[in-house]
């Protein structure tokens, strides 16, 4: 039996269990901040080709993040993922290195609209499609990085096939056909680090998009190869370099439904790559110390090796990036920002960094962290100098948001709020925020999609 096969009839299992109650709570508080997240962008500049490119498309039935109107589902699937990705301050899984939510929220929220399915089934697809996407990440960790593509986006064409399947009724064979695909529609290259070039949001909206539009083709007969994920060229060799691969992610495959990776992932609470979040905390504890940015003589960062170059590399270009969402992957500046301007958050990116921000960004280092974790965890050394002749040595064992350091409910509610008041008035917040809460006892999704753009504010 094919990896794809056993896939499918390993998650219809699942989805015929349910998932366990706290399980399912937790699918439904990441549904929840990742639409907060796509609020925010729909709302910010950040956001401003998605509402334009959504403006020119036709009718459909699917409905928009904080954008009036409805569209068709893969386009809603396309828009949808790159606003929750397009401030980079949606959840991850730090293992796997997998933004599940921007991918597989799109492809659910669409597929389940379309085929008018009841708030449990799309909570299970959504909750069971983290789980097969975690597991590819786990399966090839850091492979498919070191080739230059982010898992989140090819793996998540073929996961996001699956989901899209499962909600809208295909049989089994139409299921496997469409991840195979799914495969043909998969990419998403970090070539966009060269100067910050904002595509990058797209690449889970892409995988989205691809996932409805493979499912809708297995429907109409079209053929994939059942071979996807193990073949020569299945994901795993053409994408991670290695075919063999593909036998742990079989492996993995023993625990779906028993063994669950969706309450592990963190929630992100600054809207910058994740590498960078337990440096800025490091650069808050230095802050509360009371040294000063004047005081700085010299500072730093230890950075695990894995993380370097997305963060590190090219140091000099890092120092001065090219501009504010650039900068969400410079290490010094968003070091700098903390130390300068006491918080690193939406503004942060919103401009270019400030000249004073610069000129100490000048002023930090980078090496290697020995014995790191990543991705397992994601860990930060600072090391401070001033000129008194003091030394400061900090260390964040892990990201806070991560399992090992749970943010909690009311964190994640709490940024879910501010996040939506860029796009929706109060009422419609709190219509959103219900009608996720009640998912469960839900027949349908309407309440859900009527929120999603119901009460947009006039300014936004």
């Amino acid at each position: 039996m094919t990896l794809a096969r056993d896939l499918v009839q390993r998650v219809r299992a699942v989805s015929r269990d349910g998932l366990p109650p706290e399980v399912a709570a937790t699918a439904r508080l990441h549904l929840l901040d990742a639409i907060g997240v796509g609020l925010a962008s729909a709302g910010s500049e950040a956001g401003a080709p998605y509402r334009r490119y959504a403006a020119g498309l036709g009718p459909g039935s699917a409905s928009l993040i904080g954008i009036p109107g409805r569209v068709a589902p893969a386009a809603a699937a396309l828009v949808n993922g790159g606003l929750m990705h397009g401030l980079e301050f949606d959840d991850t899984h730090t293992g796997s290195i997998v933004h599940g939510s921007a991918v597989l929220a799109p492809a659910a929220l669409a597929a389940a609209q379309a085929a008018g399915v009841s708030g449990a089934a799309l909570t299970t697809a959504y909750a069971v499609g983290w789980e097969v996407l975690v597991r590819i990440g786990l399966a090839a960790p850091g492979a498919f990085q070191a080739r230059g593509f982010q898992v989140t986006s090819v793996g998540g064409a073929l996961v996001a096939a699956l989901v899209a399947a499962e909600l809208t009724g295909l049989t089994e064979d139409e299921t496997v056909a469409a991840m195979g695909i799914g495969l043909s529609g998969a990419s998403g290259v970090f070539e966009f680090l060269t100067n910050g070039a904002t595509v990058k949001s797209l690449h889970p909206g892409l995988a989205a998009q691809a996932g409805l539009s493979a499912a809708d083709l297995a429907r109409a007969g079209l053929t994939g190869p059942e071979t996807a994920f193990e073949g020569r060229c299945g994901l795993f060799s053409a994408f991670a370099g290695d075919a063999r691969l593909a036998g742990a992610f079989a492996a993995a495959l023993d625990g779906l439904g028993t063994e669950w990776h969706l309450p592990q992932a963190a929630f992100k609470f600054h809207p910058c790559c994740h590498y960078l979040h337990p440096f800025i905390e490091a650069a808050g504890i230095l802050a509360e110390r009371g040294v000063e940015p004047d005081d700085v003589a010299a500072l730093t960062c230890r950075v695990p090796p894995g993380a370097a170059p997305i963060i590190c590399e090219p140091w000099g270009a890092k120092q001065a990036p090219a501009s504010g969402h650039a900068a969400r992957w410079s290490l010094p500046v968003a070091v700098a920002a903390r130390l300068l301007e006491g918080r690193v958050d939406l503004a942060t990116f919103e401009a270019p960094a400030s000249a004073a921000v610069l000129t100490l960004a000048r002023r930090i280092a980078w090496e290697p962290l020995a014995g790191a974790r990543f991705p397992q965890v994601f860990e930060a050394e600072i090391v401070a100098e001033t000129r008194d002749g003091a030394r400061h040595e900090i260390r964040v064992d892990d990201v806070y948001g991560n399992a090992g350091r749970p943010a909690g409910d009311d964190a994640v509610r709490s940024k879910y709020r501010r996040n939506a008041v860029r796009s929706l008035a109060p009422e419609g917040i709190a219509s959103l925020e219900a009608a996720i809460d009640s998912l469960a006892e839900a027949p349908r999704i309407d309440a859900l999609t009527l929120s999603l753009s119901h009460s947009v504010r006039s300014d936004a």
